[in-house]
């Protein structure tokens, strides 16, 4: 038996104004490089300058995570050669980065079922800037070079080896871009780039305290891949110590044509990079009186939202989808304050609200939405009718909640009288049936009930009609 262990080197874009180190705009979908200068070109004589935002995002998601930050920081240069690095370094944090320690917390369900709910330690965040995007057009016979995102201001966040499988990753990465979303310091988009990560992945025997050899799959940036990967990248590499192999310390590659995994190069240690401070940007020295004013203003995280709103009584995958952002959880609970029964209205929430409140804002106010479920609970309007029927129509026209189910014929009669008298006419056409139904065929009710609904156009009572049926069916 094996035992996996995998670490995460995760990049987020930040959604600054500019670059990093440089006035260059900083916004996804220009056409191809447009976005650049001299700075971000990297000419001979051009110096960076620092971009505060960028600090001041780095040390908000530090202590959204729990991590110590650097009061004196510094930067500098990774040295490689590649076509999309117009300086020919990347401008990082190596010896001493802004943020250390700190974890984050991640809930998933395993492979058995079970709820895990448990925190991924982080090594440490580091600023950095992104390189540009090469194009490898299918046909061509050469690649194009898009410099639109060199010098894009990227935090990196290093885990310890702590996560043991793809369910973590995912969770991970998951539980990573809403947390960026909900501090507003990236959109966390995967499919845009602004958020992917490398797997460094090894396995080991159990029992074995030395980490087995590990390889790095680079750049992923969708999670079904990422799943697909890691599970090639296990079997591959138990594969070869079951057959008395070596692994080999490699950065490799996934296809998702074949889901496998093929080698790039030899995985580089630090010394490869030549590392070196950089000349020409200062340190970055933060007061604490700075730190506490950030640490002021996080307010409650994902993991707060997610706790308070089991204390309402809103069901744990009802609080996920809710506490996801931070401005929709923030809308739930002024309409919750208003409400006598939140594990009910957060059902209609997430299945009619949500979806609405991706397109436009919310017009209907908490009362309206308090009448909606008071005409719910009091049985005069079904539950069903409410959500699919009355709700999306008063969304679309706000107005009183009553009046419009009077409009559209949603109120439910619970006349004695009148559903006795239905429910009669109904039995009375269908002879064969009622027989059936007394000779044990019970299910039939659901027929019975359906041919009342059609008679009273919906306004039959479902409760007090099936009861009345059964009695006159007996």
């Amino acid at each position: 038996m094996y035992e996996t262990t995998i670490g995460l080197e995760a990049h987020v874009q930040l959604a600054t104004a500019s670059k990093a180190f440089c006035a260059d705009r900083n916004q996804y979908g220009a056409a191809p490089n447009e976005q650049i200068s001299i700075v971000s070109l990297g000419y001979p004589g051009t110096l960076p300058y620092l971009n505060e935002r960028q600090v001041e995002y780095a040390i908000r998601l530090g202590l959204a995570l729990g991590c110590r930050i650097t009061r004196r920081s510094t930067f500098d240069r990774k040295n490689y050669f590649y076509a999309d690095l117009p300086k020919g370094y990347q401008i990082t944090q190596d010896e001493s980065p802004i943020c250390v320690g700190g974890a984050l917390p991640v809930r998933y369900t395993n492979q058995q079922g079970e709820e895990v709910v448990r925190g991924i330690k982080i090594h440490h965040i580091h600023m950095e800037e992104d390189a540009g995007k090469s194009i490898h057009a299918a046909g061509e016979p050469c690649s194009r070079v898009d410099l639109n995102r060199a010098g894009t201001p990227l935090l990196e966040i290093v885990t310890e080896p702590d996560l043991r499988s793809a369910e973590e990753v995912d969770s991970f990465m998951s539980g990573m871009r809403q947390l960026v979303r909900w501090l507003d310091i990236s959109d966390g988009n995967m499919e845009e780039g602004s958020l992917r990560c490398d797997v460094n992945i090894s396995v080991r025997p159990h029992g074995q305290e030395a980490y087995g050899t590990r390889a790095e799959i680079k750049n992923m940036n969708s999670m079904r891949y990422a799943r697909r990967a890691i599970a090639h990248e296990v079997e591959r590499q138990i594969g070869i110590l079951e057959s008395g192999g070596k692994v080999q310390q490699q950065t490799r590659q996934f296809d998702p044509q074949t889901g496998t995994t093929s080698a790039l190069r030899t995985k580089e240690d630090a010394h490869d990079y030549r590392y070196f401070p950089d000349p020409d940007l200062p340190p970055v020295v933060v007061t604490q009186a700075y730190v506490d004013q950030l640490r002021t203003s996080l307010g409650a995280l994902p993991w707060d939202a997610h706790a308070e709103l089991l204390a309402l009584g809103v069901h744990t995958e009802d609080a996920s989808l809710i506490s996801a952002d931070r401005m929709h959880h923030a809308t739930f609970l002024r309409y919750a304050a208003a409400s006598a029964a939140v594990p009910e209205l957060s059902k209609l929430w997430v299945n009619r609200i949500l979806p609405h409140l991706q397109e436009r804002p919310l017009m209907i106010s908490p009362e309206q939405l308090v009448d909606v479920q008071r005409l719910i609970t009091d049985g005069s309007v079904s539950a069903a009718n409410a959500a699919s029927r009355l709700l999306p129509d008063l969304l679309d026209r706000p107005g009183d909640p009553h009046a419009r189910a009077e409009e559209l014929g949603l109120v439910q009669n619970t006349d004695t009288d009148f559903l006795r008298q239905v429910a009669t006419e109904v039995i009375a056409a269908h002879p064969d049936k009622a027989a059936a139904y007394r000779k044990g065929k019970k299910g039939l009710i659901g027929f019975f009930m359906g041919e009342v609904m059609k008679r009273s156009k919906g306004s039959a009572e479902p409760k007090e009609t099936q009861a009345l049926l059964r009695t006159l069916l007996a």
